[in-house]
């Protein structure tokens, strides 16, 4: 259903199905509503056998600012939020899983903002093209916490190396940096021209058999696991230890009053 008091507008052009993520005012953050929404559109799109391919982006110039910050910490006690924390870092990463198990192939349409658990989004997508305004950005170790479940998205995508400096740093990239370490697959000028890429790369893909390239999705994932058995657990730990700790209130609130942090 689309509507524009929806935090997620799921649109439908014949064989491709659109996720757009409807939150521009939080430049697209994932509020617990809009992954709600998502958790069901990919549930959907997952059993839909007449959908080919599968679009993300983002509303109102911006792809996805991550996590609503908003939305972290706000539990009572310590406890409440190591519990909270861990169980919505762990439904993240199962979401990046979901959306690449999708028999579909999936475009990330990148505008803006990619940041954080954004960038999930867009390593977890089979292909990812990006207009020239597109800026992407891992600053978790800037607000205190640890990017525990995009992480590996980052190393398949650019490598060990490309996605250790962008974590560890949390510098903002322009997307021509993302498309020389291979961040994003293609760099257009602007917002019609990536509207005619992802046409044109939807059509191709439309010429492939569908059980075919449901098949080679599914051989691409067999050549090897994303993470070692236990990291998807141990990631939640750790995002767990920082958001709930008094280093992740100060990151947050300075992030929230335009300042820099005061590491104690």
């Amino acid at each position: 259903i689309v509507s524009d008091d929806s935090p997620l507008l799921v649109e439908r052009d014949g064989a491709v199905a659109r996720l757009v993520l409807n939150r521009p005012q939080r430049r697209n953050a994932m509020s617990e509503a809009l992954v709600a929404r998502l958790d069901d559109a990919l549930a959907a799109l997952r059993a839909d056998s007449t959908a080919r391919v599968v679009v993300i982006s983002g509303a109102g110039g911006h792809f996805c600012a991550g996590l609503d910050l908003s939305e972290v910490g706000s539990e009572a006690s310590e406890a409440e939020r190591l519990a909270a924390a861990q169980a919505r870092n762990h439904r993240t990463g199962q979401r990046f899983v979901r959306l690449a198990a999708l028999p579909q192939v999936v475009i990330a349409a990148i505008q803006g903002s990619a940041h954080a658990g954004g960038l999930g989004w867009v390593c977890a997508a089979d292909i990812a093209i990006a207009a020239a305004d597109a800026r992407f950005c891992a600053p978790e170790v800037r607000r205190g916490l640890v990017p525990a479940q995009i992480l590996p998205w980052l190393l398949r995508r650019m490598g060990r190396s490309a996605a250790t400096r962008m974590v560890l740093r949390a510098d903002v990239i322009d997307a021509a940096e993302a498309g020389r370490i291979g961040l994003v697959h293609l760099v257009v000028p602007d917002a019609a021209a990536l509207e005619a890429a992802v046409g044109a790369v939807a059509a191709d893909l439309r010429q492939g058999g569908p059980m075919a390239l449901a098949e080679t999705k599914k051989l691409i994932a067999a050549l090897g696991p994303l993470s070692p058995e236990g990291y998807a657990e141990e990631g939640s730990r750790a995002f767990a230890r920082c958001a709930s700790g008094e280093e992740a209130r100060e990151g947050i609130a300075a992030f929230q009053e335009k300042r820099a942090p005061r590491w104690s």
